[in-house]
Order: C-alpha cells, then structure tokens, then sequence
C-alpha cells in the first residue's frame, strides 16, 4: 500500500494519496496535526470547487 500510494502521488500529485502514504507510514505526529486542523475555526474557501 506505501508504495502504490506513493507512485500514485507522484504521478498524479494528488493530495489524499499523499495523505495516505503519510498515514501508512506512521509518521509520528500525524495525528496532532489532523487534531489540530480539525479544531481550527477557518471557514472553507468557496472558490474552488471539484
């Protein structure tokens, strides 16, 4: 899984792809930083859109 996620991320640069390699992976710290965005009280930018 780390190393499709990975080959994925750097053929497409998609973010989730990214997030789950970094997720599979174990980097430490990871979830204070999920933590931490959860709790932020920014509004979402409305300009994009999918």
């Amino acid at each position: 899984m780390k190393d499709f996620s990975w080959t994925y991320f750097s053929k497409t640069g998609d973010v989730d792809a990214y997030l789950l390699y970094k997720q599979v992976t174990g980097e430490p710290g990871m979830d204070a930083e999920v933590a931490k965005e959860d709790q932020s009280n920014e509004e979402p930018f409305d300009g994009l859109s999918n």
